[in-house]
C-alpha cells in the first residue's frame, strides 16, 4: 500500500539523488518529479537554482525522452520551470519538452522565446514546438484571437531575413501545418532555395502540409543523391499517402541508412495495402533473425497502422469504382511492376508469385 509518508520519503531521496553529479537518475526518482504540486513542488523549485548546470541539462533530457515513451507521466512544472533558466542549453532543452496539450501560458512562454531569446539555437528549437500548436490551431482547437497571433508570430520569424537562416527554416517548417494563404508560395520559394538545410525543410513542409500539390517534387526527392532530402521526402510520401511511392520506398526499407530505412518503414505503415503488409512482414522477419529488437517494433507499429490504413477514411471517399479489396490489392501489385504492365498479360497467381520473389532477392540486405 503506498501511503503519503511513503511517497514524501521517496521524493526526499529524489531530491538528495539531483544533488549528487555522480548519481543516474533512477526510475524511482523520474517517476517522482510527475505531476509536482504543493509542498513537493515549493521544495523542487527551490532546490533547482542550486543544482549544477550540468545536472539541469540532464534531467531536462532525461524527463523529455522519459514524456516521448510514458504519456500517463506529466512533468509539465519541470519544464515550464527549465523555460526560464538562465542556461541557454536547459531552455533549448525544455522548450523541445513541450508537449501539444501544454497550457496557453506556456504556448506564449514559447512564443517570446521565439521572438526574444538571445540564443538562436533556443530560438530555432521554439519555433520549431510552434508547429505543433499551429497545427492545433487549425484544427480547431485554440481560440481565433490566439491562432491569429501564433500565425503571426512564426510568419515574422520567417520574413525577417536578418534572422538566423535555422530560426528561418524551422518557422517555415512550422507555418506549413496550417493553410494560412501564401504558405504554399513560402514552401515553394524555399524548395528553390541554394542552400540544402532550407530545401530539406521546403519537403518537410510539403507533407506536412498534406496538400498533394507537391506529390511529382516529392517522389523526385525519394531519388535524391542527398540523404536529408530523401529522409524529409520518405516521410512527406506517408504524410501524404502516396501511393505512387510505394517502389522507391520498399526500396528505401532495405537503405543502409537506418533513419532513411525507418521513415521508409514508418511510410509504409501510412499508406497501407497489400504490397506494404507483405514488405513490412518480410522486414519483420529479418530483424528478428538478426535481433534487432527496435527495428522490429517499428516494423511492428508500421504493420498495425498498415493493416488500418484507410478504414477510418472510408466515408471520405467514393469507392463506387472498387468492386472489392483485391482490386486495391492489384493497384498495389501493379505500381511495383511499372506502369508498362497490362493486367490482361498476367496467366496466373504462380506468375505472380515468381515476379514478387524475384523483386524480393533483389531488394535483400
Amino acid at each position: 500500500m503506498v501511503t503519503k509518508q511513503n511517497t514524501t520519503s521517496k521524493f526526499e531521496r529524489t531530491l538528495t539523488l539531483l544533488h549528487d553529479p555522480q548519481a543516474s537518475f533512477a526510475a524511482e526518482a523520474i517517476y517522482s518529479l510527475s505531476d509536482l504540486a504543493g509542498a513537493e513542488w515549493d521544495a523542487f523549485r527551490a532546490t533547482w537554482p542550486d543544482l549544477p548546470v550540468e545536472r539541469r541539462r540532464d534531467l531536462v533530457l532525461r524527463l523529455v525522452e522519459t514524456a516521448e515513451t510514458n504519456f500517463e507521466l506529466d512533468f509539465s512544472a519541470v519544464i515550464h520551470l527549465a523555460l526560464e533558466d538562465p542556461d541557454p542549453e536547459v531552455r533549448r532543452n525544455a522548450v523541445e519538452g513541450v508537449l501539444e496539450d501544454a497550457a496557453m501560458n506556456t504556448i506564449e512562454r514559447v512564443m517570446r522565446m521565439a521572438l526574444h531569446d538571445p540564443f538562436s539555437d533556443v530560438r530555432a528549437a521554439a519555433v520549431r514546438t510552434l508547429g505543433l500548436f499551429v497545427l492545433q490551431g487549425e484544427l480547431g482547437k485554440l481560440p481565433d484571437y490566439f491562432n491569429t497571433r501564433l500565425q503571426d508570430t512564426v510568419l515574422a520569424l520567417y520574413n525577417d531575413l536578418d534572422e538566423d537562416f535555422d530560426v528561418r527554416r524551422r518557422a517555415l517548417e512550422a507555418i506549413s501545418n496550417c493553410g494560412l494563404e501564401g504558405v504554399q508560395d513560402m514552401i515553394y520559394e524555399a524548395y528553390q532555395s541554394d542552400e540544402l538545410p532550407m530545401r530539406v525543410s521546403a519537403i518537410y513542409a510539403m507533407g506536412r502540409s498534406c496538400d498533394d500539390m507537391w506529390s511529382a517534387q516529392i517522389l523526385d526527392e525519394l531519388s535524391s543523391d542527398e540523404p536529408e532530402l530523401r529522409y524529409e521526402a520518405a516521410r512527406a510520401a506517408g504524410e501524404l499517402e502516396l501511393q505512387k511511392a510505394l517502389p522507391r520506398l520498399v526500396e528505401l526499407a532495405y537503405e543502409d541508412d537506418r533513419e532513411i530505412q525507418e521513415a521508409a518503414i514508418w511510410s509504409l505503415g501510412e499508406i497501407g495495402g497489400s504490397t506494404a503488409r507483405k514488405v513490412l512482414t518480410e522486414l519483420a522477419a529479418l530483424a528478428d533473425d538478426v535481433g534487432d529488437e527496435e527495428l522490429a517494433d517499428a516494423i511492428a507499429e508500421s504493420l498495425s497502422m498498415a493493416s488500418l490504413a484507410g478504414q477510418e477514411m472510408l466515408p471520405l471517399f467514393d469507392f463506387g469504382d472498387y468492386d472489392d479489396e483485391d482490386d486495391e490489392d492489384d493497384d498495389d501489385l501493379d505500381l511495383l511492376r511499372g506502369d508498362d504492365y497490362d493486367e490482361d498479360d498476367e496467366d496466373d497467381e504462380e506468375e505472380d508469385a515468381d515476379a514478387w520473389s524475384s523483386f524480393e532477392e533483389d531488394l535483400r540486405f
